[in-house]
């Protein structure tokens, strides 16, 4: 499978940008699927992650309340909502099919649990 990111740009703070990641095969429905960014410098860090059904998901505290993980199954893809968009939001944001199917809170924000990615799609927020 192949995930394409896009819906990247750049905004002011408090602007919103909706991501999305566009899986090349209809499996990636059954896995958990996961936003992650990473900033110059630093670590690829979890933002949020939707199981197959999008029933379950989980969200990194510093997103919680302003970004939206959902997923439409019948377009094999997953999306990421980010309102009231901050300058440390800005990063390059990679999404990922994780090994499972199921959100796990220990395993689901960890990107060794991830292996496939998409290419990247850069956000940048300035205030």
């Amino acid at each position: 499978v192949q995930l394409q990111a896009s819906g990247g740009g750049s905004v002011q703070a408090g602007d919103s940008l909706r991501l999305s990641c566009a899986a090349s095969e209809p499996t990636f429905s059954r896995y958990v699927a996961g936003w992650f960014r990473q900033a110059p410098g630093l670590e690829r860090e979890f933002v949020a992650a939707i199981d197959g059904t999008g029933d379950s998901t989980v969200y990194a505290d510093s997103v919680k309340g302003r970004f939206t993980i959902s997923r439409d199954n019948a377009k094999n893809t997953v999306y990421l909502q980010m309102n009231s968009l901050k300058p440390e939001d800005a990063a390059v944001y990679y999404c990922g099919r994780s090994r499972t199917y199921y959100i796990d809170n220990y395993y689901s924000i960890r990107p060794r649990e991830y292996r496939v990615w998409g290419q990247g799609t850069q956000v940048t927020v300035s205030s």
